[in-house]
């Protein structure tokens, strides 16, 4: 992606803008979330030492990206993803079974409240609107005009120019198998409403007093962390249900789920860093130091993401979802307005690109710097952060941060030189070229009528996902 923008809008710097946002985000969000929630697990499942099972993890994570390399981490993706699915319908069916199944799911969870609770507070209280994912605007902790177009401005980014997205379709055999690839993940993108989402709510339902625990001491017995203890719902889910082999096969479900992303971020990184950062630092760069310096990389970055932990744990609540989506809403809006006006308005320019991603990233920084400096108060507290924090949601953040981007964008462009046809022919939509696809010479009439004929049925699949998620969205609104 950093390669299509700077064909797209010219210079070095908006890929090298890219490559290091791309940089920071995996550090602050997946390494770091990632590396938390693995320690996490093992330590509720084995009981072992939290910075013990960092250690383990990041051991037997780090040891096959660095000498297996991409075909390594797909490979592996590709076993786990199976022995993932496999073990989470078989603990969501267990979890079903133990509650009486969906329709009791919403009336146990609205009586779901801890034993010890804060006087004159409401915090112990499951939210009224938890079976809906429409909420309020302006009082809920997801607003739907948040859900609608702050999540897709977000989503925008992450499947469409995240690196670790991208470097699997660019691996792809030809265009359909990219398609089909990820038409794929859409519908493996649709199981975790029902095996992750449900089940952690049936995990407060039956251990209340532990996932939904709001005095500090509680909390701190529960899973080690004052400020809440929600993320333990899922792993206290597998270690009180499941039997003893079941519950071992879980433990390597999670453990696979959460190394796949790590090594899929491990080996991502590394080449950005490799191939955008250092080959400009060092143009005359051996092949032999870019892998060494690929393999440190990554070893400088487990080392700042394990000390970012501590920071992660006391930041949103200790919820870590809302972590992930509070920084990518302050930090990926600016990249999906330069992608997407790059694509569907040929008058766009380097010029305005570049002053709209700086516009953004000194918005959002600052806003993220914030964040950090006035978490949200614990339970019992007064909220006295600034009203940027208390009376706008991150979700409503993202849309504002992406149209000021898109405002400044318009007009640097508007102010500077038409782009060269270089820069947009071949780049955006209105100028693209229908050429063969890779591998069908002209005058194949057989291969060029295959290559259609898959093409169609990724459309036709497509379109049919389409109508799953909006049927999915009418139904729980």
């Amino acid at each position: 992606m950093p390669e299509y923008m700077q064909k797209r809008y010219g210079g070095q710097r908006i890929r090298m803008y890219l490559s290091v946002l791309s940089l920071l985000l995996s550090v602050f969000t997946k390494i770091s979330i990632d590396l938390y929630a693995g320690a996490l697990f093992v330590h509720i499942c084995l009981g072992w030492n939290f910075y013990l099972s960092t250690v383990i993890m990041l051991a037997i994570t780090a040891l096959y990206t660095i000498t297996g390399g991409l075909t390594a981490v797909i490979y592996t993706d590709a076993l786990q993803t199976l022995v993932m699915v496999v073990g989470a319908v078989i603990l969501a069916i267990k979890a079903f079974e133990q509650i009486g199944g969906y329709e009791q799911l919403a009336e146990a969870y609205a009586q779901a409240i801890p034993s010890r609770t804060i006087s004159n507070t409401t915090c112990h209280m499951p939210r009224a609107d938890a079976m809906h994912m429409f909420r309020d605007p302006s009082t809920g902790d997801l607003p739907w005009t948040g859900m609608i177009f702050g999540l897709t401005i977000m989503a925008t980014w992450y499947w469409c120019t995240d690196q670790v997205i991208v470097q699997r379709s660019l691996s792809a055999r030809d265009l359909n198998h990219a398609k089909g690839g990820s038409i794929l993940a859409s519908y493996l993108k649709m199981l975790p409403m029902g095996l992750i989402v449900m089940p952690g709510m049936i995990s407060r339902v039956l251990f209340p007093d532990d996932v939904g625990c709001v005095v500090p001491a509680e909390c701190l017995r529960a899973c080690g962390a004052e400020i809440g203890c929600s993320n333990i719902a899922y792993p206290k889910l597998v270690m009180e249900l499941m039997p003893t082999g079941l519950r071992g096969l879980m433990v390597a479900v999670m453990m696979a789920a959460l190394m796949s992303s790590l090594t899929s971020i491990f080996n991502s990184s590394s080449t950005l860093f490799t191939m955008d950062v250092w080959r400009r630092l060092r143009p005359c760069a051996g092949e032999r130091e870019l892998l060494l310096v690929g393999r440190l990389v990554i070893v400088v970055l487990i080392g700042v993401s394990v000390a970012w932990i501590p920071a992660l744990q006391g930041s949103n609540g200790g919820q870590l979802f809302i972590y992930m989506q509070s920084v990518t809403s302050s930090l990926a809006p600016p990249v999906t307005a330069v992608f997407v006006l790059g694509i569907f308005w040929r008058r766009a320019n380097e010029q305005g690109a570049f002053w709209g991603l700086m516009a953004g990233l000194a918005v959002g920084a600052t806003r993220l710097v914030l964040e950090f400096l006035h978490p949200v108060p614990p339970c019992g507290y007064p909220d006295t952060r600034p009203p940027i924090l208390r009376g706008v949601h991150y979700l409503h953040f993202a849309v504002a941060l992406f149209l000021l981007s898109g405002a400044v964008l318009v007009a640097g462009s508007l102010l500077t030189p038409h782009p060269q046809g270089v820069q947009i022919q071949n780049l955006t939509w209105w100028t693209l070229a229908q050429d063969l696809p890779s591998g069908v010479k002209a005058g194949d009439g057989r291969a060029s009528q295959r290559h259609a004929f898959w093409g169609r049925i990724c459309a036709v699949n497509a379109i049919l996902l389409i109508c799953v998620n909006i049927f999915f969205y009418t139904y729980f609104a």
